[in-house]
């Protein structure tokens, strides 16, 4: 079966920078879309970034455009997220996804990877 192994999270203080991290295997990788998504406490699922199969096209959310990075080794069956200038406001579990077909359609989830960013 599919599976999904998110890691990286943590506690950083306010515009610190973090990588997280998502091992995929139970199928082919290379030929799905990844993206990653952040769910705040009382808040909606939220798509942060997403990549295309062979990493030729890239998305983000406007609150993060410019700070957070997506990645994908297909070598490795790997999607990562750079976090730079990290504000308290993106605190929140983040989930990787493997994207089905189209970026925020309908895919296979992580179990989710705690942000935590405070001083």
């Amino acid at each position: 079966q599919v599976q999904l192994v998110e890691s990286g999270g943590g506690l950083v203080l306010p515009g610190g920078s973090l990588t997280l991290s998502c091992a995929v295997s139970g199928l082919t990788f290379s030929r799905h879309a990844m993206s990653w998504y952040r769910q705040a406490p009382g808040k909606a699922r939220e798509l942060v970034a997403g990549i295309t199969p062979s990493s030729s096209s890239t998305k983000y959310s406007d609150p993060v455009s410019g700070r957070f990075t997506i990645s994908r080794d297909n070598d490795k069956n790997t999607v990562f997220l750079r976090m730079n200038s990290l504000k308290p406001e993106d605190t929140a579990v983040y989930y990787c996804k493997v994207e089905i077909g189209v970026i925020g359609g309908p895919g296979f989830w992580g179990q989710g990877t705690q942000v935590t960013v405070s001083s």
